[in-house]
Order: C-alpha cells, then structure tokens, then sequence
C-alpha cells in the first residue's frame, strides 16, 4: 500500500524561480551608492598606500574589485573531439570582433 504524502498548505506559493530577493536587492543598491560617494577618498588612500607598499595597494584593489564584478565559477567543458574552438568575445569592443 503506497501513501501519497500531502503538501503543505503555502507549498508553491513563493517567489518564482530567477526572481531576486527584495531585500538583497535594496542592500546591493544602498551599498553601491554608499560605495560611489566614496570613490575620491578611496583613490586618494589607494594612492597613499601604493607609494608605501605598491603590492599592497594592488591586492587591496583586486579584493575591492570582488564586491563589484563577481567571480566566474569554473565550468568544464566536454566535446565528443579532440578538437575545440574556443571565440573570446569582448563585448566592450565597439567592432564586435573577438579578442
């Protein structure tokens, strides 16, 4: 004898799949504003400190840099070939050429 095993009641009743948090969204944005009304002070100590220790200011940049551009996970790629062309796009290039 098999028993069907119900649901909760709010089962499916939650933020749809892709649709981002609210709350994450309005924190993000108020960090990002916070983060612009300093760029002058932060240049400036990034300045000071390079004079002292260039390696330093160098590695305290790439850390800032994390905040603001995400880390691309790793992904393994798998053909059927020995073979595989790889198209580097740089979609900052105005000719639309790859890299």
């Amino acid at each position: 004898m098999t028993k069907t095993r119900r649901k909760p009641p709010n089962a499916g009743k939650g933020r749809k799949k892709g649709v981002p948090n609210k709350v994450t969204a309005d924190v993000r944005a108020a960090v990002s504003l916070i983060a612009q009304g300093f760029v002058d002070e932060c240049l400036a100590l990034l300045r000071k400190g390079a004079k002292k220790d260039p390696l330093g200011a160098v590695r305290t940049f790439a850390g800032l840099l994390e905040y603001h551009i995400p880390k691309l996970s790793r992904t393994e790629l798998s053909t059927g070939s020995d073979t595989l062309k790889v198209e580097i796009v740089d979609p900052t290039r105005r000719d639309g050429k790859a890299a």
